[in-house]
């Protein structure tokens, strides 16, 4: 996707979260550390452009709670554990940029409610490739690629690559 689609996308995406949710009135967003931060930083700003009111952005570092932590290197870097504002009985879109077996969401999950009780959890990505290792769905998707299990999707972000 170019810079332009992408764009487009976040534009559409921010639509269907206001739309779904029937506003933002209770909403936030929680970006998956790495390239799911800026993308919810975006969304974020988009929506309070359509709604005329900002919206919570946090960051959420899921380190410590994937199930593969013996494999993402030596010594992880861990950020601070909170997540910037309360997620009690909120709407949380949790927001990351591919889906691909589901291990990083169920993962992202976990943090998350070690962070509270949300409402609900919606999870949105900018690429649904399928392949699922684990029953998870995203409710908001930018663009669905359909890919064998050796492809690599790699999405850059003007704010991090």
């Amino acid at each position: 996707m170019s810079a332009s689609e992408i764009e487009r996308t976040f534009v559409r995406l921010a639509h269907e979260i206001v739309e779904k949710n029937d506003g933002i009135d209770g909403l936030g967003l929680v970006g998956i550390r790495r390239r799911g931060v800026p993308m919810a930083e975006r969304l974020g700003k988009l929506i309070a452009r359509i709604e005329g009111v900002p919206v919570p952005v946090g960051t959420l570092d899921i380190t410590f709670y994937r199930d593969d932590l013996s494999t993402v290197g030596p010594k992880p870097v861990v950020q601070k554990p909170d997540i910037g504002f309360s997620i009690e009985d909120k709407n949380i879109i949790l927001v990351d940029d591919v889906l691909y077996t589901g291990r990083t969401t169920r993962a992202a999950l976990d943090a998350l409610f070690s962070q509270g009780r949300p409402r609900k959890v919606q999870l949105l990505v900018l690429i649904d490739r399928g392949h699922r290792e684990l029953p998870i769905e995203a409710a908001f998707v930018g663009r669905t690629v359909q890919t064998t299990n050796n492809e690599v999707i790699e999405v850059k972000l003007n704010e991090i690559d």
